[in-house]
C-alpha cells in the first residue's frame, strides 16, 4: 500500500529545488518529477508553489535559467545551479542534517535517559 504524500515543511522547498537542479539542469515540471522520484513519491510539489520559488531563487542568484526545448519538443525554461546556489545548498543541507539529527534524538529518547 502506497504511503500518502507528506506536507513539505515551510522553508524546505528552496532547498529541495536546489538539490534537484544540482543533479543536472531541468525545466520546471522536470524539477517536480525529480523531487517526487527521489522522495519515492512522498513529496509532491504543487506547480503553484514551484514557479514562485524558482523566480525567488533566480532573483537571489542561486539558479540561472535558459530557454530550450523539452523532451516532448515544447519550449521550456531550464534551470541550472550557480556557484552561490551550490554554496547555499551546502549550508542548508548541513542545517537540515543537524536539525533532523536533533529531532531524531528527541524522538528516540527513553524514560531512563531523562
Amino acid at each position: 500500500m502506497a504511503k500518502p504524500p507528506v506536507e513539505i515543511l515551510q522553508g524546505t522547498l528552496d532547498m529541495l529545488i536546489l538539490k534537484a537542479v544540482s543533479l543536472g539542469p531541468l525545466h520546471g515540471y522536470g524539477i517536480l518529477l525529480r523531487i517526487q522520484q527521489i522522495s519515492k513519491e512522498a513529496l509532491q510539489i504543487p506547480q503553484g508553489s514551484l514557479y514562485p520559488a524558482l523566480a525567488r531563487l533566480e532573483h537571489g542568484g542561486f539558479v540561472t535559467s535558459e530557454w530550450g526545448e523539452s523532451e516532448n519538443n515544447r519550449r521550456s525554461k531550464f534551470y541550472e545551479l550557480t556557484a552561490a546556489g551550490r554554496k547555499h545548498l551546502t549550508e542548508e543541507t548541513a542545517y537540515w542534517s543537524r536539525l533532523s539529527e536533533a529531532i531524531g534524538d528527541v524522538l528516540k529518547a527513553r524514560p531512563s535517559e531523562v
